[in-house]
């Protein structure tokens, strides 16, 4: 009747063992996932390379309007700074009352010389008649002859002033010089103008440009008609075009200046200092979404993903970034399963549940 009870302790050891290890097997499978983390794959872009510039903005061509005249009075003033004219647009008119009374001296002695060409003339056709006949000497009638060409150069001579006392009557209006928008004006009513003093300053064509400064290392990549990208007020971003290249570099500074034509739609404002970046080329990239960076004691990682589910740190240099997109210039595998987000809250070897796999 002990025989039962015999086989019974034998087997209570043996469960035992068998418990234990079950327990220690379940430990393990349920080792809790410190995150729940999307993954995604490196992708291949065609970036453009770019460099960072910054310069100020300034006139394309600016164009200094003055009175061609002097001696005269202001008396109206006919634009003001902001102002859009047009080639030959009228911007100031001078007192022509004084140009008006000399124009009006000039046309008399006009009359004047030629009234005495007309004597002179027929003086001189006389002569011509009685020439040989020894009505008149060799000595009066070269004096007839003399005397009408004397009488034609005055004539010539009064005209030529009638001309110019016209050309200062119509330096009395100032006009502008081209198409383009008033950056400056010092033209005030009632001033006695000399003659080159500056009324106003001109933007031609309204066209504003900016002078990029960039390293001179780079020059050689440059081309004319290259996209140029200005970041704007109000995180706006506006394109331009290389317009010229700067033929010198700074002796200081070992930077050369980019000339970058803007749109005039940009509304770009002349003295505004301003960054931005012009393209170089095209050439591929190997991209991350910018979440999936971690920055740390001043160096970027990013955490990768194993087929445990495990995360590693990868130490990675970073290149280019374009919208929510960054290059990744070394560091990674281009099969990497890369965890998308949160790896702020990760650290080196965690176990990781992972809720879908992005393309």
């Amino acid at each position: 009747m002990k025989l039962p009870y015999l086989a019974l302790a034998l087997c209570l050891p043996v469960a035992g063992l068998v418990s234990a290890a079950s327990t220690q097997d379940d430990s393990s499978s349920s080792e809790a996932a410190a995150l729940t983390v999307t993954v995604v794959k490196p992708q291949e872009r065609d970036w453009a390379r770019t460099i960072p510039a910054s310069g100020w903005l300034a006139a394309w061509h600016e164009a200094v309007i003055a009175a061609e005249t002097g001696g005269l009075r202001i008396t109206d003033v006919l634009a003001d700074v902001g102002s859009v004219v047009t080639k030959g647009q009228e911007l100031v008119r001078l007192s022509r009352d004084s140009v008006l009374a000399e124009l009006r001296e000039q046309e008399a002695a006009v009359a004047s010389a030629k009234a005495s060409l007309a004597q002179a003339k027929a003086n001189a056709d006389r002569a011509r008649k009685v020439k040989g006949s020894g009505a008149l000497s060799d000595q009066e009638v070269n004096e007839y002859l003399i005397t009408e060409q004397t009488a034609q150069a005055s004539l010539a001579s009064e005209e030529a002033g009638l001309e110019s006392q016209r050309i200062k009557l119509d330096q009395t209006i100032v006009r502008a010089a081209d198409d383009g928008i008033i950056s400056s004006r010092s033209a005030n009513l009632g001033t006695v103008v000399s003659s080159g003093t500056e009324l106003f300053r001109l933007i031609r064509q309204q066209r504003v440009e900016w002078q990029a400064e960039v390293s001179a290392q780079y020059l050689q990549e440059f081309q004319t008609g290259a996209t140029a990208v200005i970041d704007g007020p109000n995180n706006e971003k506006i394109k331009g075009k290389v317009r010229l290249i700067g033929p010198t570099v700074s002796t200081d500074s070992s930077r050369a200046t980019v000339y970058v034509e803007l749109p005039k739609s940009a509304g770009s404002r002349v003295g505004l200092y301003a960054t931005g970046s012009i393209e170089l080329g095209h050439s591929p990239a190997l991209t991350v979404p910018e979440s999936a960076l971690v920055f740390r004691d001043g160096i970027n990682y990013v955490f990768t993903l194993n087929e445990k589910n495990r995360v590693a740190r990868s130490r990675v240099d970073i290149g280019r970034r374009q919208g929510s997109e960054v290059e990744v210039l070394s560091g990674l595998a281009e099969d990497s399963d890369v965890v998308e987000s949160g790896g702020a809250f990760l650290s080196d070897g965690v176990l990781v549940q992972v809720e879908k796999a992005s393309q």
